[in-house]
């Protein structure tokens, strides 16, 4: 058996592969290249944990090709322009303004906070489980 893996990595290391003995197969020797660092932000954890647990293969085809952390920092970037997109434009259509902040701040903020919460879940639908 010894002498088979011997003429293995003999024929095989013309094509400049390793490979290590695991059992009685020999696994190649495979590493990423070094992806540049990114800071994530919320959304960035969030649809990263979905692709993880709900797109495995798409996950690990964005891992493999390097391009992971630059749909990541897409998403984050996305999500936050679109929840300061959808909270002004709510705001507006629901008429809190900074009149209603100076007049009644507990209100203002209450009216906030559910236009937040409401343009959160609609960014969480349309782009990070998307």
């Amino acid at each position: 058996m010894l002498d088979n893996e011997q003429k293995a990595m003999k024929e095989v290391s013309h094509m400049e592969l390793t490979y290590r003995t695991e059992g009685d197969y020999l696994v190649p020797n495979l590493t990423l290249p070094a992806e540049e660092p990114i800071a994530l932000g919320r959304y960035a954890r969030l649809h990263r944990h979905y692709l993880k647990q709900h797109r495995p293969v798409l996950y690990l085809h964005l891992k493999t090709t390097c391009t992971l952390n630059q749909q990541l920092a897409e998403v984050e970037q996305t999500a936050g322009e679109r929840m300061e997109l959808l909270v002004r434009q709510m705001a507006a259509a629901q008429g809190v303004t900074e009149e209603l902040k100076a007049k009644d701040q507990m209100r203002w903020v209450g009216l906030m906070n559910n236009l937040r919460q409401a343009a959160e879940e609609v960014v969480l639908c349309e782009i990070v489980y998307a």
